[in-house]
C-alpha cells in the first residue's frame, strides 16, 4: 500500500473525544468532552421541528443562509459595537472547528509561522499541521495563567503571520482583561500580525469578569478574525454551526476556502437557529447566571476534595492538579479515574506545548443532578 501523508503521522486522534469513548465503556460520568447534557431552549427546538416541514432541505448559499447572517449581524453589532454587514463580513461554517481552519488557511501560506498560547485547545496544533504552518508558543504562567509580555513580544518579533487567541480560554477558563488585550493589540499592529480569536465562550463569563472583543479595540477591526459558534451559547454542539466575522477583504478570500472545505452548514438548522439569535439580550445574561450556578456546585465538591485547581473566570472548564497522586502521567491517571472513580476527565498534557503531566481538565456544562452525581464520586479522591 502506498504511504499516507507525513502530516497525518505527526498528530493523533483527539484525546478529548477518545476519553468520551472510554467514559462510555466504563459507564462513567463524562466530564471530558465539552458538551452539555441538557437540551436547547424550547423555542429553538420548536423552530427546528418546524423547519422539517419547509423547503429548506437543499444547499443554502455557501457562506450562510440570509436569515441567519442577518440575525448574526444584528447580534454582533449589538455586543461588539462594530458594524457588521451580513453580505460582506460573515461566513457561516460547520462549527467553530471549521471556522478556525478557514481563518488559518485564509491568512497563512505553507511554511509560515503562527503564534499560540500554551496551554491551548488541542485542535489548534492540528490546524497548524494541516495548514502546513509552524506553531510558535508563548507560555501562560500558572496558577493564574498570566501573560509573560517579554516572551510574547519575542513570539511576535519572530516573524509570525498570525496569532491565535482563545478568549475565554479553553482549557484554563481565563478571561483576558482589557489591559492584556490592549497590549496584544499593540504587538499585532507593531509587527503587522493577524489575530485569530476563538470566542465560542463569549457569553459564559463569571462576574466580575467581562468579555472584551479584541476586534472592538482601536486599530484591530481590520486585522482580527473572530471565530465563534452557536454550539455553547444555545447547547447545540451537534448542530455544528459556527461563523467567521471579519473585514470584508478577508471574508471574501475566506469564503472561497470555506466553499471548497465543506460547501456549507446544514440548511434547515441555519434557518432554525436564527430564532435563537433573535432572543432578547436578557437570554445571554441568564445564560451566564445559569453557568455560574453550575460552576459553584462543582467547585463546592472540589473544595471538599482538597486538591488545587484554577477557579474559572469564564467558559466551563476546571484544570485540576493531580500531582499528589503520584501517577507516572496524566493519561494513566485519567484512565484510572474513569474506571475506578466513575468520572472521565481529559488528560491536561494534550493542551500544553511543554511537558506537563500534572493536570486533568473537567467540564461542568451539565445538569445540576449530573454535577452532584459526579461530585459525590469525586469525593473518593479526597486526600487524607
Amino acid at each position: 500500500m502506498p504511504a499516507t501523508s507525513r502530516r497525518t503521522s505527526v498528530f493523533t486522534e483527539s484525546l478529548i473525544r477518545e476519553m468520551s469513548r472510554v467514559a462510555a465503556r466504563h459507564g462513567a460520568v463524562n466530564l471530558a468532552q465539552g458538551f452539555p447534557d441538557f437540551n436547547p431552549p424550547a423555542a429553538i427546538l420548536a423552530a427546528a421541528k418546524a423547519e422539517m416541514d419547509t423547503d429548506h432541505h437543499q444547499y443554502a448559499i455557501t457562506w450562510g443562509a440570509a436569515p441567519l447572517r442577518e440575525a448574526l449581524a444584528a447580534k454582533l453589532t449589538h455586543f461588539t459595537g462594530q458594524p457588521c454587514d451580513p453580505e460582506k463580513h460573515l461566513i457561516v461554517t460547520c462549527g467553530a472547528t471549521e471556522a478556525m481552519m478557514v481563518a488559518v488557511m485564509t491568512v497563512t501560506d505553507v511554511g509560515d509561522h503562527i503564534g499560540l498560547f500554551s496551554p491551548f485547545y488541542e485542535n489548534y496544533s492540528a490546524d497548524a499541521i494541516l495548514a502546513g504552518v509552524t506553531p510558535v508558543f508563548a507560555t501562560l504562567r500558572a496558577p493564574d495563567y498570566a501573560i509573560d509580555f517579554v516572551e510574547l513580544r519575542r513570539v511576535f518579533a519572530s516573524g509570525i503571520k498570525a496569532f491565535i487567541l482563545c478568549n475565554p480560554s479553553n482549557p484554563t477558563g481565563k478571561v483576558f482583561t482589557r489591559a492584556e488585550l490592549e497590549q496584544i493589540a499593540v504587538l499585532a499592529q507593531e509587527f503587522d500580525v493577524w489575530i485569530i480569536t476563538d470566542e465560542v465562550y463569549e457569553h459564559i463569563v463569571f462576574a466580575p469578569h467581562q468579555h472584551v472583543y479584541l476586534s472592538s479595540l482601536p486599530g484591530m477591526a481590520e486585522r482580527t478574525i473572530m471565530c465563534s459558534s452557536l454550539s455553547k451559547t444555545f447547547a447545540i454542539t451537534g448542530w455544528r454551526l459556527g461563523y467567521v466575522f471579519g473585514a470584508a477583504a478577508m471574508v471574501a478570500q475566506g469564503r472561497k476556502v470555506h466553499d471548497f472545505l465543506t460547501v456549507g452548514a446544514a440548511a434547515p438548522l441555519q434557518h432554525a437557529i436564527a430564532t435563537g439569535l433573535r432572543m432578547p439580550p436578557d437570554y445571554y445574561a441568564e445564560l451566564a447566571l445559569e453557568y455560574t450556578a453550575r460552576r459553584d456546585i462543582f467547585l463546592h465538591y472540589l473544595d471538599q476534595i482538597g486538591l488545587t485547581y484554577t477557579r474559572p473566570q469564564g467558559a466551563y472548564f476546571v484544570m485540576l492538579d493531580i500531582s499528589p497522586f503520584g501517577y507516572a502521567n496524566d493519561i494513566e491517571f485519567s484512565h484510572w479515574m474513569t474506571k475506578a472513580i466513575g468520572v472521565a476527565p481529559v488528560p491536561g498534557s494534550v493542551f500544553f506545548h511543554e511537558p506537563e503531566p500534572r493536570y486533568v481538565r473537567l467540564n461542568f456544562a451539565k445538569r445540576h443532578e449530573t454535577l452532584h452525581a459526579a461530585g459525590e464520586r469525586l469525593l473518593q479522591l479526597r486526600r487524607g
